[in-house]
């Protein structure tokens, strides 16, 4: 038996006011061809019965021209955490410089851990590769390299730092085993690369086995990402709910919504126990912006999706119907319109005012769907507390900026710093052992990677750290960082070097 016990904590998806009459909400009207869709967006739902009250709040880029480096005012800090509830367009986020994502720093801030995106087919009205693909992407949103701590260490190398936590991977992984039980759904696949990193998604894969047997109703299976990439996109049928850490969920998440029909219908919530946020998975198209041509699918299915946590299911089921039959009478926007099968070719504000003149419509070839109304979903999963380990220092990796290609002169210095509890026991370029017995033809940068461990039957301590940092400043040695090496409860918390 595994000794993660399933949660009690009584917070629950829904805001506190979620049956109480008209609930408030704030929404971000967004970037590029955010503020059109997002016009059309709350058209539709206040048309189709949502009981809400709009709280705008200004976010993304005009905020951070403004002077606010985080792209968001603390007033609108305000408001997410009295609604609780977040409707959000698009935002831009400047590739390769500039601040930092926003999207990210809301979730994370708001501990929103848990992506849910949807993505299915639409056909015969929308092509698709896959006709019955019904897959849901479930992917952790606050841990993996969307840490997004990164550094620049030499004049050749850069790092960004993976972290997997424990209490991360089990409550995405037992959110996604409820979220399979509460939508009458079979089987839940994980996907990882823990043939390669060993430690973190050695981590993410362990504890979903272990978080999986508390489900005996609910099949588990398990693929490296890679693989199981493949398998997606060409046999998704085969898949139902997947759960994934935070960049594989991005990347194969538009990969699914893409293969399924077009990433412009595909939506997204983000759940955690203080709120939740809701928001269409593609970006802000600034080519696109102010032409009246934007698909507001994705945002408008995220509002239905925000309908149905805040407990008012019969606007979301009367709104989600009427886009479906809206799909079927051919009535598309220019992005997924094809001769044959679409009668009409129309803008963001003339299809939402198809679909508003549909509400009361169920489809006919496309299944209806249903929601019901005021219920209460399950509640969002807690990290089990564990006993802390027996943690044991045993080393030091010690990493140096040297310009020379060659691991030989480098290893002689370095051994300046042993003593007879400690020794030089390895050197790395880019994971890869050089020293000793290296391989010539491994090519090596300015970047290496000493590992001082103790010698056998010795105690290694952090007094010694500062001894052979001490003796490496004397010999002139320009290290960058150092990482402790230690074992938990007799288990290397390291990992090895390639070819070691």
């Amino acid at each position: 038996m595994n000794n993660i016990a399933r949660p009690t904590d009584s917070s629950t998806l829904e805001p506190a006011t979620a049956t109480s009459g008209t609930v408030p909400i704030t929404v971000a009207f967004g970037d590029g061809i955010g503020p059109e869709i997002m016009k059309a967006s709350l058209d539709v739902l206040l048309a189709g019965g949502a009981d809400i009250a709009v709280e705008p709040i200004d976010i993304g880029e005009k905020v951070y021209l403004a002077g606010q480096t985080a792209g968001i005012a603390p007033e609108a800090w305000d408001s997410l955490r009295r609604t609780k509830v977040f409707y959000k367009a698009p935002i831009t986020t400047p590739q390769g410089g500039g601040f930092k994502s926003l999207n990210v720093t809301v979730r994370k801030s708001l501990g929103l851990f848990a992506n849910v995106r949807p993505c299915r087919t639409y056909e015969p009205f929308v092509a698709s590769k896959h006709s019955g693909m019904d897959v849901v992407i479930i992917r952790e949103n606050e841990e993996d390299l969307y840490a997004g701590i990164e550094h620049r260490q030499t004049d050749e190398v850069v790092q960004c730092l993976k972290l997997i936590s424990r209490p991360g991977c089990e409550k995405i992984a037992r959110y996604a085993f409820d979220y399979a039980e509460a939508h009458g759904r079979k089987k839940v696949t994980c996907f990882t690369k823990d043939n390669i990193m060993k430690l973190t998604d050695g981590l993410f894969h362990k504890v979903f086995e272990e978080v999986g047997e508390d489900y005996p109703g609910i099949e588990k299976e398990h693929w490296i990402v890679d693989i199981g990439a493949a398998k997606l996109a060409d046999t998704p049928e085969d898949f139902d709910v997947v759960v994934l850490p935070n960049l594989y969920g991005d990347v194969l998440s538009d990969v699914a919504a893409q293969i399924a029909g077009s990433v412009g219908l595909a939506p997204s919530a983000n759940i955690g126990a203080a709120g939740a946020m809701f928001e269409a998975i593609h970006g802000s198209a600034p080519r696109r912006a102010g032409q009246d041509i934007a698909n507001p699918s994705g945002l408008l299915l995220a509002g239905v999706m925000m309908l149905s946590h805040i407990g008012q299911g019969r606007a979301a089921e009367r709104i989600h119907n009427a886009w479906l039959k809206t799909m079927e009478d051919g009535v598309h926007t220019y992005d997924i319109f094809a001769d044959g099968v679409s009668t009409q070719k129309v803008g963001t504000l003339a299809f939402a005012q198809a679909i508003i003149d549909r509400l009361g419509e169920e489809p006919v070839t496309l299944a209806p769907v249903r929601y019901a109304e005021n219920a209460r979903s399950f509640n969002v999963p807690v990290a089990t507390t564990r006993p802390p380990a027996r943690k044991e220092l045993v080393g030091i990796d010690v990493f140096v900026h040297w310009p020379e290609r060659d691991p030989v002169p480098l290893a002689a210095v370095m051994q300046q710093a042993e003593n007879g509890a400690y020794k030089l026991a390895m050197i790395t370029n880019r994971g890869v052992k050089v020293w000793p017995a290296g391989l010539p033809e491994t090519f090596c940068t300015d970047h290496w990677r000493c590992r001082f461990l103790a010698e056998p039957g010795k105690q290694f301590n952090k007094a010694m750290v500062v001894e052979i940092l001490n003796k490496l400043t004397q010999e002139g040695v320009d290290f960058i960082k150092t990482e402790h090496l230690f074992t938990f409860d007799g288990e290397p918390g390291f990992s090895l070097g390639q070819g070691q």
